[in-house]
């Protein structure tokens, strides 16, 4: 099933509260290709404020919303106030998520709780949230969620095991995604970053430390959120349309070493 995109259309962004987030790169990103857009994240007041900027920047419709993504309730209430304020929904763009710099021997039941019910479970209740939208709307969609290196490679410096688990588990929502919500239209694809400067440790980081997390990089560096931004991009646009159940690595070849 292939379909063209409606020009009134949605995309739902979570994780755009952070200044120096991936979330608002990838929300301009998409104001910017026609999109209009809801920005969600638990800190309501800096997201709000976020969707009046953009809105007046961007002269597209936005709308912020404080959600708790891991609570199934919050987020039937926001994607309520996204039919209610919004074009449909046909985007949904899962960023938000929590690190865990805990051991193996340091997670606790509450930490591990904590740490799989926001990326976890999180995605997955936004993922039915959307789906749902998308299956009633008839012109398909895209769903793109956010692994990590850390689900190969076990972990670093800034999250071990338990953030490793939960980013190995968006893997798997993100392929029976795809395969369940295939016959609809709807793409599901999975974005898998490598170390970026953003607010979770760019704001801590000295130069001498991103040029040591860069030194297995091939491209001797860290990436830059707007970088994520451009791939996000292009996996909800109408030109990905074929691309479906992927695991696209960012992260400047650290996959390869």
């Amino acid at each position: 099933m292939t379909s063209t995109f409606p020009e009134n259309r949605t995309a739902v962004v979570t994780g755009a509260g952070a200044p120096r987030g991936i979330g608002r790169h990838v929300a301009r990103a998409l104001t910017g290709a026609g999109w209009d857009v809801a920005v969600l994240d638990i800190d309501e007041a800096s997201v709000q404020a976020f969707a009046t900027e953009l809105a007046a920047e961007s002269g597209r419709s936005v709308v912020g919303i404080g959600v708790d993504i891991s609570d199934k309730e919050s987020v039937e209430a926001a994607f309520a106030i996204i039919d209610r304020e919004l074009p449909p929904v046909l985007a949904e763009v899962n960023l938000a998520g929590i690190p865990s710099p805990h051991t193996i021997f340091e997670l606790d039941a509450a930490t591990w709780d904590r740490v799989m019910d926001v990326n976890a479970k999180g995605t997955l209740f936004m993922m039915q949230a959307a789906a749902t939208r998308m299956i009633e709307g008839g012109h398909g969609g895209r769903i793109v969620n956010t692994s990590s290196i850390t689900a190969y490679d076990g972990g670093g410096t800034f999250s071990k095991t338990g953030y490793a688990a939960a980013k190995a588990a968006v893997l798997g929502l993100t392929r029976g995604g795809a395969r369940e919500l295939g016959k609809h239209g709807i793409t599901c694809n999975a974005i898998v970053p490598g170390p970026i400067d953003t607010d979770i440790m760019g704001g801590t980081l000295t130069d001498e430390r991103k040029a040591g997390m860069s030194s297995d990089i091939p491209l001797q560096r860290v990436g830059q959120p707007q970088e994520v931004a451009g791939l996000i991009k292009f996996l909800v646009s109408e030109d990905s349309s074929f691309v479906n159940g992927d695991s696209v690595f960012v992260d400047g070849g650290k996959h390869m070493v």
